[in-house]
């Protein structure tokens, strides 16, 4: 199976399940992506606005996460 494009729709399970790497990268960030070992429900765009970020900040992230992921 493709691994999903990672975009600010990638709902937290399939982030977690398809990018291992990408917890420790969004917690670092302040955003906690796994609570009790389960993933956050919903999109990474839905757990960044919970974090306050706007749209710019969302876009940002989601070009480091996956540059960070490039070099894993």
């Amino acid at each position: 199976m493709d691994k999903p494009l990672i975009s600010k729709d990638i709902t937290i399970e399939d982030l977690a399940y398809h990018y291992p790497a990408s917890t420790g990268f969004l917690l670092e960030k302040g955003l906690q992506c796994i609570i009790c070992g389960e993933p956050v429900w919903g999109s990474l765009h839905e757990l960044a606005q919970d974090k306050n970020l706007n749209d710019n900040q969302i876009n940002d992230l989601i070009t480091e996460l996956n540059e960070f992921l490039k070099s894993k």
